[in-house]
């Protein structure tokens, strides 16, 4: 069975490189799945629906773009990641820029490249 993988990422800068994780997971090889559950009109209740479509999934992946460190909804998925346990990996989202950690990151989470291969090993839970 695939792994339901929920995306965090930066809506106001990165929402191509979402668009690109979840194009992957299309992939006839692909182990995992991802139902697009961004969160697109901020309300009151969004911290809570959150929470809810992170419970639900196996992984979050969190992609690390070049302005994520000012990013407050993926700093705040990511601690809800925390406190739920649910494993989680951040994935650098471009080749030739480092991205930034959200400011909720542990010092001692490391930025993954983007490959394929090691994508594929990440939700494997290989870290």
């Amino acid at each position: 069975m695939a792994a339901r993988v929920f995306i965090s990422f930066d809506y106001d800068h990165d929402a191509r490189l979402k668009d690109f994780l979840v194009g992957q997971s299309r992939l006839a090889d692909s182990p995992f799945s991802i139902a697009d559950w961004s969160i697109k009109v901020a309300s009151q209740n969004w911290k809570i629906e959150a929470r809810k479509r992170i419970r639900a999934s196996d992984v979050v992946a969190v992609i690390c773009g070049l302005n994520t460190h000012t990013a407050t909804g993926v700093a705040l998925e990511l601690s809800i990641a925390q406190e739920e346990s649910i494993p989680y990996f951040l994935l650098n989202g471009y080749k030739d820029a480092t991205g930034t950690k959200p400011t909720t990151a542990k010092s001692s989470d490391k930025l993954y490249k983007w490959t394929w291969d090691n994508l594929k090993t990440l939700v494997e839970g290989g870290r």
